[in-house]
Order: C-alpha cells, then sequence, then structure tokens
C-alpha cells in the first residue's frame, strides 16, 4: 500500500541512527568499562543530544550508574562456575561463584575507580534497597543458591532468603572494606568467609560402614 513504511524501510532511511536510551547506556558501560567517569554533560555531547534528553532517558547519573554495574555484575555471577575452591575439594561451587565475583570486582578499572573516587556514593546506590541493585543482587544470590541446593551441591540449614542476604553482605562487606574501616579490600578474605557459610555437604557414603 502507497505511504506504507517498514521498520526496515525506516533503518534505511536513516530513523535508526538516531541515538536513543539504550545508547546511552551502553557507551555509559563503555566508559565505565575503561576506567572513565562517567559524566553525563559529555555523554550528552558524544550522543548529540541535550542533557535533558539524556536524563529523560536514564532518570539520573546514579540510576544510570546502577544500571551499568547491575549488567556487568549480573553477567559475571552467570557465567559458567569454576571449580570448587579448596585443595580437598570441601569448597562449594556457590562459594566459588561468589569469591571470583569479589575478586573480579575489585580488579575491574570501572569498580577500582568508582571505589576510589566516589566510594560513599558506591556504597550508597549499591549497598540501600532504594537504589534497586541491592535487591536485584540478593534475588540473583538466592536463586543461585536455590538451584545449587537442588543439585545437592549445597545444603545449609539457613533459609534460602536469610542466606542469600548474609552472602550479599559478606560481599558487600569485603568490595567497601576501604569506605567501611578503610583497610585495603583483599578478596581472599571474603573467600575464606564465603567458604565457611557455603561448605559441601558430607558425601553420605563417606561414612557407611564397610565402605573404603
Amino acid at each position: 500500500m502507497a505511504g506504507a513504511s517498514t521498520p526496515l524501510q525506516r533503518s534505511l532511511a536513516g530513523y535508526a541512527a538516531r541515538p536513543g536510551a539504550l545508547d546511552a547506556f551502553l557507551l555509559a558501560r563503555r566508559r565505565f568499562q575503561a576506567g572513565e567517569r562517567i559524566d553525563m554533560q559529555a555523554l550528552a555531547a558524544e550522543l548529540g543530544v541535550n542533557r535533558a534528553t539524556l536524563y529523560r532517558w536514564v532518570g539520573s547519573r546514579e540510576l544510570l550508574l546502577c544500571e551499568v554495574v547491575w549488567s556487568l555484575t549480573e553477567r559475571t555471577l552467570r557465567r559458567e562456575p569454576p571449580a570448587a575452591d579448596g585443595a580437598d575439594g570441601s569448597g562449594s561451587c556457590l562459594a566459588a561463584v561468589l569469591s571470583r565475583f569479589v575478586t573480579d570486582t575489585l580488579a575491574h578499572r570501572g569498580m577500582r575507580r568508582f571505589l576510589e573516587e566516589e566510594g560513599e556514593c558506591a556504597l550508597r546506590l549499591l549497598t540501600l534497597s532504594s537504589g534497586g541493585f541491592q535487591p536485584r543482587l540478593v534475588g540473583l544470590v538466592r536463586e543461585l543458591a536455590a538451584a545449587e541446593t537442588a543439585a545437592v551441591r549445597l545444603a545449609s540449614p539457613i533459609p534460602l532468603d536469610d542466606l542469600a542476604y548474609t552472602l550479599v553482605r559478606v560481599i558487600e562487606s569485603y568490595v567497601y572494606l576501604r569506605t567501611i574501616t578503610g583497610e585495603e579490600p583483599d578478596g581472599t578474605r571474603a573467600a575464606r568467609v564465603l567458604q565457611a557459610l557455603l561448605p559441601r555437604p558430607a558425601d553420605p557414603g563417606r561414612s557407611r560402614p564397610g565402605r573404603t
């Protein structure tokens, strides 16, 4: 029909080249990963829009930062899990995943800059429920703990909701250690605590009489 316009036709006409909210997010994430500060004026200028448009897309700098950090957090936690820590095989898979997450977070260029230069802002945005990041992290850790429990790789007496909340608080305590206590963050300290909270279930076969 004359005058009809398909998505392809609109794209070919150049409409799809116009920047939008997703472009702002992807640009902010690239800058964050490069260890750069997310500056809203600079983002708007690179996208070719004014700051009012950028804020309309993303809500605020803080909300944009939360979404950027969450996208990286979820990707890290959902990666294929490493082998259980511990030479004796006593460490759980979930403890290894969470320990790796702490180590990766502390080594990430963007997070290092964020924590070093905006530590109090990071602590407020990423550890309080109001920012929206922390509830999602607790929910994801609960999901991982539930999967480990169902696979009989985790047998904690702590209810899943409480366990997930506690694990996230342990992670936060060590990631934001410099801001909280002034001490240097150390992923190995977090790993020891996580392994203690998440031991592998005992192998029933080992305790059966007569088995060798």
